[in-house]
């Protein structure tokens, strides 16, 4: 890959592009669609059910938080269905421009999850409770963990040459 004018990448750029094997297969890699499409639904589905259990696990441990606003399946159902087909939508684009996506998918997952504690840290200043903010933020872990299970094992990345 060169930079512009056909100069070669500088060096830390090179080492960047190669650590997360950023090649362009461009379409040569990607994940059968009926797979990603399965994968996406079940990882809406288990996050769901994920945040959904992490709510009663908050209220049985933290029994004050009880009718806490954002425990409320209409206000983390919304959202969690909204992020998770999202950060779907990313494994197909990241495929695109590398055949060894699994890295640079996780390590994007990672970046957006800890961007995502922004909005917690701030209710969290505003004065929410810590008990009931400390359960959003494990439901965004939560998110994390099953949407990159789901989307690189149940719709892994093709080899090249695969068949459609």
């Amino acid at each position: 890959m060169t930079g512009s004018r056909d100069r070669p990448l500088p060096r830390p750029g090179r080492r960047l592009l190669d650590a997360f094997c950023i090649d362009l297969p461009l379409g040569r890699s990607q994940p059968r669609l009926l797979r990603f499409v399965v994968a996406t639904v079940v990882a809406v589905a288990a996050s769901l059910l994920a945040c959904a259990g992490l709510v009663g696990l908050g209220v049985l441990l933290y029994p004050a938080t009880k009718g806490y606003e954002h425990y409320a399946f209409s206000d983390y159902g919304k959202l969690t269905i909204i992020g998770v087909v999202l950060a779907s939508l990313a494994w197909p684009l990241v495929t695109l421009v590398s055949t060894r996506a699994r890295r640079l998918y996780v390590w994007l997952a990672v970046i957006v999850t800890v961007v995502g504690f922004a909005p917690d840290a701030w209710i969290l200043y505003t004065g929410q409770p810590a008990a009931g903010v400390f359960i959003l933020v494990l439901m965004h872990l939560a998110l994390a963990l099953i949407t990159c299970v789901a989307l690189v094992f149940i719709a892994p990345q093709q080899t090249r040459g695969a068949e459609w």
